[in-house]
């Protein structure tokens, strides 16, 4: 079993399907977790506090990392073996495929992208809350609360640089899961003649879904924090 899921074409690409599915399914959730925070101060930051440095909190992360991991190697791993499967082909000028889409041809363009904004996400939030308090400490280098998660978005998110980086981030994840999501049932062989135009439909419903609201955060965060009222 392991030498199929590592050695075969078939078998790499599923694993990129199990873990893809887990991602996609954690981003839903962090998105859904992030909209509270719109609507609620003290219900958000509560949600920070039982997502702090407790066990299952802690264990969610470390099976997190393994999923990116593993997700990112794999994709790495069948990048280089469709480079030597091309051969000398690989120095052809290459044309347009008809109905191959942007997003399917850059996916490593894409998760690269993708990881340098995770690597940021985690500087400007995990940093500052659950290893504050995994290392016993209760405030960050904000002086903020550990938990008050509420206030590190408003004061992310009220630096303009911040707002931007981040919606080109999650511009970048549209199209990632544009192809990524339909593209995971495919590898599991559930996207025939019939189905193939209806996942792809629904990877463009998915990744909208979640750029808007996670791209919703960072607009009303950015213009709360700069005095709109209104937000």
């Amino acid at each position: 079993m392991s030498s199929f899921l590592s050695n075969s074409s078939v078998g790499k690409k599923l694993v990129m399907s199990v873990t893809g599915c887990f991602l996609v399914l954690f981003i839903l959730f962090h998105m859904s977790m992030n909209l509270t925070a719109i609507f609620s101060r003290e219900a958000y930051n509560l949600i920070c506090e039982l997502l702090g440095a407790n066990w299952y909190a802690l264990a969610g992360t470390a099976v997190l990392a393994a999923g990116v991991a593993l997700h990112f190697i794999f994709a790495l791993v069948l990048t280089w073996d469709n480079y030597r499967a091309r051969g000398s082909q690989r120095y052809a000028v290459t044309v347009k495929e008809p109905g191959v889409e942007w997003a399917s041809k850059n996916m490593l363009v894409l998760g690269w992208i993708i990881l340098a904004g995770l690597a940021l996400h985690f500087i400007n939030f995990w940093a500052k809350m659950q290893l504050v308090e995994i290392m016993g400490g209760e405030e960050n280098s904000l002086g903020l609360d550990a938990a008050n998660g509420y206030d590190l978005i408003l004061y992310t998110f009220s630096h303009w640089y911040y707002a931007l980086i981040y919606l080109l981030w999650f511009l970048a994840l549209w199209f990632h899961l544009t192809h990524g999501v339909w593209s995971m049932f495919q590898s599991a062989g559930w996207a025939g003649d019939t189905w193939y135009p209806r996942l792809k439909w629904i990877a463009r419903i998915v990744a909208t879904i979640v750029f808007l609201g996670f791209a919703c955060v960072v607009v009303i965060f950015y213009l709360r924090a700069n005095g709109c009222c209104c937000c």
